[in-house]
């Protein structure tokens, strides 16, 4: 059943340098009317970097919004209009220092479509040459290796809670079990 809802208004609240917010007028599929508000995102990519011993590289860094330390598989923010490949590529040399070869496309999350326009893109990819790291200057990340089973253990056990760390380290684990990587 598909339903549609028209934008009949879009009022800008807020333009930032990550995300905009705006309150739209919107039109429902029976004629009424509703306010939808929508933060817009230029949307991420995560990268799951494995290395020659099968271990995964995952960062810990403090989360502001989360008001915590989290640990995550590697991610970044699209550029706006920026090809969520080369959002990867540039994404992984910087936080890990090394280029991915043998990238494998895992898919997209839509972690809060509720309200927010943000798609993030899963890539896993094994580890090339090493290029050195280079932090954007407001980061503070802590590199650490884990096996596959590690990571989903942790998931588990509610250590991991990220979402789309969740979602990868599943697809990856479905995706080795039928020999896509």
């Amino acid at each position: 059943m598909k339903q549609y809802e028209k934008t009949l208004k879009k009022d800008y609240l807020f333009n930032g340098i990550v995300v905009n917010l705006r309150r739209d007028q919107a039109e429902l599929p029976d004629g009424r009317q509703a306010v939808r508000e929508v933060v817009e995102h230029p949307g991420g990519v995560g990268i799951a970097l494995e290395d020659e011993e099968g271990k995964f590289f995952m960062v810990t860094q403090y989360r502001y919004a989360q008001e915590r330390v989290m640990l995550e598989f590697p991610a970044g923010k699209k550029e706006r209009g920026e090809d969520p490949f080369m959002t990867a590529q540039r994404e992984i040399a910087e936080e890990t220092g090394y280029e991915g070869r043998d990238f494998y496309y895992l898919g997209k999350i839509v972690p809060t479509p509720a309200y927010d326009t943000e798609v993030i893109d899963l890539y896993y990819a094994k580890t090339g040459r090493f290029v050195g790291v280079n932090f954007d200057d407001d980061e503070n990340i802590e590199m650490i290796r884990m096996t596959l089973d590690e990571i989903i253990d942790a998931i588990m056990k509610g250590e991991i809670d990220d979402a789309k760390t969740t979602s990868m380290a599943f697809l990856i684990r479905e995706s080795k079990a039928r020999g896509l990587i």
